[in-house]
């Protein structure tokens, strides 16, 4: 099989499958439906060495970063977030990465030897924390295998050159992934052994602590990878110049300090995919350059032979890495159970050659990607796709996905949106993980995990039934509060609604589902009345009698004052989605305001409805913000789709189906395209960046449609008419009401006030 074909199809496939959403494998299952109830192979037993797992659930390793002490000793906010997760029924807990190479490589301490990681390389003053944490998963009848890593590498934080005046270290000399001017200098020989000694004391010290396994960390372009992946290195000379040779000395290293019969799990990417995402890019982007000349799936696969010859029991596979990062980290827009195709390579190649662990075991391969969905899991399992699946996400925005499934209660998960901004973007920041859609997720050890009874029954207004408004009125009313629920349109959902519009949005429509069904709960089970097609004002809320009034009204969304507004057809991008006939028979629409939803909308608009679409966006980059994942695959198929991205460009005014544009034509413009290289936040200076000039040409955009996708402000009218005229004696103003956010703001309020109302 011609395997680097197939991944060019898939590259191609992911940017069209919403034209045909049926046409992707799976995609019918990508509903918390329960069609294959009862799960027997997701729910049945499996044996990883001499390691007898529950069932065929892995929580997929989400990095726990700021889970801590300073020291690196595990906290009790760890410990907390990892049993909710057994509580739950997962067979088999996976840490984040925990890095076991402090003192080498720069970029995993920081500035004092502080770390953001948890370690377990710190002998006694870090044990404690590891051994509660593995005491009290295996309570709850769980395994649980901790990710060591060999560094970060060139995908390490640049602000070890800021902080601590060091370069990052590599393979080779190659570009840091965030600042591609900074070079990583190439690691020594010794420095190398030194790592290889550090994962053996580590697997040691994990047996002993009583951690159940290894997981190394081999993929998405790490320090692992960058030796043993020949686009990264590119040593002629030397113990490590075979790329093969480190990953093999670890592996045995730890072998020989665990034994036979402890087990090592290998994360793995069958391919970078870089040819195959950047093509012709691979020869003029300097940062690419280097790389064109990865490890291909062939020699993956003869890769994935020797490291179980050398000790590997169990493997998880994917694509990609950071700087295609949507691949490894597949956002909302990617299909469900994505990668099936990449693990059941795998698992064919070790059938086919009769690969087995040293233990005499078959070799289980657990797939990745946008599993979530109990019926998808299930039928991967069954067709014999991989042997165990492996869930990340779906895991921290509901703890209880196993026991819920397992139960058959499917309508009653929380599912995953896809956003990863409280996952990812969270401790990119310098948070800890925490979820958009579960508030308790990160602050397990805060939080209750039931709610406590109101002591005093109060008689609560909700005026507005978006997420902020539906999340605190379940709360206050499953607490015993009588909550009265206000929506002034037909459905609750807020801008959910058109926001879950296009097909790449799907996870956002099952979250709807969702919020519709706890609300159904409610009004059956507790004291919560909705009332729809009700516009509240403060006479309404007055005549109430309430002790609370609670404001979620939501934004305003925001129009500005163009000249020669009257001369074009223009429409806001929120009601374009909810009701596509107001596009009618335009051709050319220009979308004003690159932000998500402005992107969102002209991937909608070029992908389902085949329009040639232009976005104006004023600032330098597109979705500023926005989890790079997710950035970076919206912008990659919009480029594929042909749709024109316009950077430092502020609209002036407007013609006769035109947009009258300045836009600055500076060298130093950042390509809107750039999908290589992320966007640092703002508080991390960049001293070699290029400055942009201030050359402003004027460009006129063909038009026969305007949509503008310029944001929201809050709308606070009603909240401070309610002050002003005392019409309870508690009144709150949570979500967009109060700020315009997104779900994780809105959802994080929401619950917050509904715990202590």
């Amino acid at each position: 099989m011609d395997y680097n074909a197939k991944l060019l199809e898939l590259d191609d496939f992911f940017g069209n499958w919403v034209r045909n959403t049926s046409a992707f494998p799976g995609q019918e299952y990508a509903k918390l439906t329960n069609s294959l109830y009862p799960y027997k192979e997701l729910f049945s037993p499996i044996k990883v060495n001499k390691t007898v797992i529950k069932n065929r659930v892995v929580m997929g390793p989400m990095g726990n970063l700021m889970m801590c002490e300073e020291t690196g000793r595990p906290n009790q906010k760890m410990l907390e977030y990892f049993f909710a997760r057994a509580k739950g029924g997962v067979g088999l807990l996976t840490t984040g990465l925990i890095p076991v190479s402090h003192g080498i490589d720069p970029t995993v301490t920081e500035a004092g030897d502080r770390s953001m990681f948890p370690r377990i390389d710190k002998y006694r003053t870090v044990f404690a924390g590891w051994r509660d944490l593995a005491q009290g998963v295996h309570a709850y009848g769980s395994k649980m295998f901790v990710q060591i890593t060999p560094g970060l590498g060139r995908v390490g934080p640049p602000t070890c050159f800021i902080t601590k005046h060091k370069l990052p270290r590599s393979a080779s000399l190659n570009p840091n992934f965030y600042i591609p001017e900074l070079p990583c200098m190439r690691l020594t020989d010794f420095s190398l052994r030194k790592i290889v000694n550090n994962c053996g004391q580590a697997a040691a010290d994990a047996r002993e602590i009583g951690l159940d396994g290894i997981y190394l960390h081999g993929h998405e372009g790490y320090l692992l990878e960058q030796l043993t992946n020949p686009a990264f290195n590119r040593r002629l000379l030397g113990r490590y110049a075979d790329p093969e040779q480190f990953g093999l000395e670890i592996v045995r290293k730890i072998r020989d300090r665990v034994g036979s019969d402890y087990p090592i799990m290998y994360r793995i990417d069958l391919s970078l995919a870089l040819n195959e995402t950047y093509r012709e890019k691979m020869d003029t982007v300097p940062s690419l350059r280097k790389f064109k000349h990865g490890r291909s799936i062939q020699a993956t696969l003869s890769y994935m032979k020797h490291l179980v010859e050398a000790g590997v029991d169990m493997f998880d596979v994917d694509i990609g890495c950071y700087d295609n990062w949507w691949l490894p980290h597949p956002p909302a827009g990617m299909p469900a159970g994505c990668f099936l195709d990449i693990s059941r390579i795998a698992r064919e190649y070790f059938a086919q050659n009769k690969i087995l662990s040293n233990a005499g075991e078959k070799v289980p391969v657990v797939a990745v990607g946008k599993l979530g969905y109990p019926d998808l899991a299930e039928k991967a399992l069954r067709d014999g796709d991989c042997d165990m699946v492996m869930l990340a996400r779906p895991l921290l925005s509901d703890a209880d996905w196993c026991k819920k499934a397992y139960s058959g209660k499917v309508n009653e998960i929380r599912p995953c949106i896809g956003c990863q901004e409280g996952c990812v973007n969270e401790f990119i920041l310098g948070g800890h993980p925490q979820c958009a859609v579960n508030p308790r997720t990160g602050f397990e050890d805060v939080l209750p995990e039931e709610l406590a009874p109101a002591k005093i029954k109060k008689n609560i207004a909700v005026a507005g039934a978006g997420p902020a408004g539906i999340i605190f009125a379940l709360t206050a009313a499953q607490r015993g509060h009588k909550v009265t629920l206000f929506e002034k349109s037909a459905q609750v959902g807020g801008k959910l609604n058109p926001g879950s519009v296009p097909k790449i949005k799907f996870d956002l429509a099952n979250y709807v589902d969702y919020l519709k069904h706890q609300l159904k709960m409610a009004e059956e089970n507790c004291d919560l009345t909705l009332k729809l097609n009700t516009n509240v004002d403060p006479d309404l809320l007055k005549a109430g009698n309430y002790d609370t009034i609670v404001c979620a009204y939501g934004t305003r969304e925001i129009v500005p004052p163009f000249e020669g507004f009257d001369q074009v057809h223009w429409v806001l991008g929120v009601d374009l989605l909810d009701n596509p006939s107001l596009m009618g028979d335009a051709q050319k629409i220009a979308v004003i305001g690159g932000g998500v939803v402005g992107c969102e909308t002209a991937y909608w608009l070029k992908y389902e409805y085949g329009r040639d679409v232009t976005v104006v966006e004023m600032m330098p980059d597109f979705m500023e913000g926005v989890c790079t994942a997710n950035r970076g695959h919206l912008l990659h198929y919009l480029e594929k789709g042909g749709v024109k991205l316009m950077n430092c460009a502020r609209v002036i005014s407007f013609g006769k189906n035109q947009v009258h544009i300045l836009r600055n034509s500076s060298a130093a413009v950042p390509n809107p395209y750039n999908t290589w290289q992320p966007l640092l936040p703002d508080n991390i200076p960049n001293p070699l960046a290029k400055k942009p000039g201030n050359s402003r040409n004027p460009i006129t955009v063909d038009a026969d449609l305007v949509v503008l996708a310029l944001g929201g402000k809050a709308d606070q009218d009603l909240y401070f008419n309610c002050l002003k005229g005392h019409l309870a004696p508690e009144i709150l103003n949570i979500g967009d009401s109060e700020r315009a956010g997104r779900v994780l703001e809105a959802a994080r309020a929401a619950y917050r006030t509904g715990i202590r109302v």
